[in-house]
């Protein structure tokens, strides 16, 4: 224990308090932009393009949704760029102009090499997705089949997770993203397959007829809704984020479309969002329109609570 206590407090042997307040009180889109990524400001947050469900409030601090977890400037490199506590400061320091030693700024972190896209192998059968999407989130049994058989949706072998599909407009599956099929406390794991197209996400092929095209969040939204209103079949995108370049790719790929009905989450970010979405949109010509649940934060809580007040009724 007397060795834990001094290794959690070894940074100040190595490091002054000015030198750490310096180190904290990095500008992170400024720092984000000088390693690589594509920041972009969302209503009063930033995020990147590579990680959207990232946000930067006032510029110092940064809260990952999908990990529930955040910080400063230190334990980003920690986190994502594999950097001790120790490396972290220091980088920073030198990123500074040379708070300890006078030189410029390190090169930043030579980038990762593009990993190949593949999907996880699938499982021998659906039935534990199938249960899931039913039991738990209460998607009906008809429309999760007709995803399973569009090649949208199945089980992945190893761990049983959902793995949702991403097709781009000549129906190649290009990207995907894994949910696990075990709630706890209302959450449970999440992750994209390595390589996938987040220019893409998760979508339903335009009806050659449709005009317009329906825009969630989640892919279990998505499903939801089509739960919800059994004449949405088709021509619909979820963003897999607030990152709308899954959007953007569809239009392009479906040009015929001239409405936009965004059915993003009810909570602030989403509701930031929509107003930002529409407001982009309407500019470009398009008729939007913005849907959010009666009840609940998204489709989904919707619909659950919805099956929940049917069940009492009984």
């Amino acid at each position: 224990m007397m060795s834990q206590a001094r290794e959690a407090h070894s940074w100040e042997d190595l490091f002054t308090a000015e030198e750490m307040e310096t180190a904290r009180d990095t500008d992170l889109p400024d720092l984000l932009t000088f390693l690589g990524y594509h920041v972009k400001k969302v209503g009063r947050y930033f995020t990147t393009r590579e990680m959207d469900s990232i946000r930067i409030r006032d510029r110092r601090t940064w809260f990952r949704y999908s990990e529930l977890r955040g910080g400063d400037a230190i334990s980003f490199l920690e986190r994502f760029q594999g950097m001790s506590f120790t490396k972290a400061v220091e980088f920073l320091l030198n990123y500074h102009g040379g708070a300890r030693v006078h030189r410029a700024p390190p090169p930043p972190p030579p980038p990762k090499e593009a990993v190949p896209f593949a999907l996880p192998p699938p499982n021998q059968d659906n039935r534990r997705v199938t249960a899931y999407l039913n039991q738990t989130r209460c998607v009906a049994p008809q429309v999760i089949r007709d995803f399973i058989t569009a090649g949208l949706l199945y089980e992945e072998g190893k761990y049983h997770n959902c793995v949702f599909v991403g097709k781009d407009g000549q129906g190649k599956a290009v990207y995907a993203a894994k949910r696990g099929t075990y709630d706890k406390d209302g959450t449970s794991f999440r992750a994209g397959v390595p390589g996938s197209d987040k220019e893409i996400g998760f979508r339903l092929p335009c009806g050659e007829k449709s005009m317009r095209v329906f825009v969630f969040e989640a892919p279990i939204d998505l499903m939801s809704y089509c739960t919800l209103h059994r004449n949405v079949e088709d021509s619909a995108v979820a963003l897999c984020g607030l990152y709308e370049g899954p959007l953007d790719s569809y239009l392009r790929d479906y040009p015929q479309l001239r409405r936009i009905d965004l059915c993003l989450d009810a909570d602030g970010p989403g509701r930031e969002a929509a107003n930002r979405l529409k407001e982009k949109y309407a500019a470009q010509g398009y008729a939007v329109a913005v849907h959010t649940p009666p009840r609940g934060k998204d489709w989904n809580e919707f619909l659950q609570l919805r099956q929940k007040c049917r069940g009492q009724e009984r």
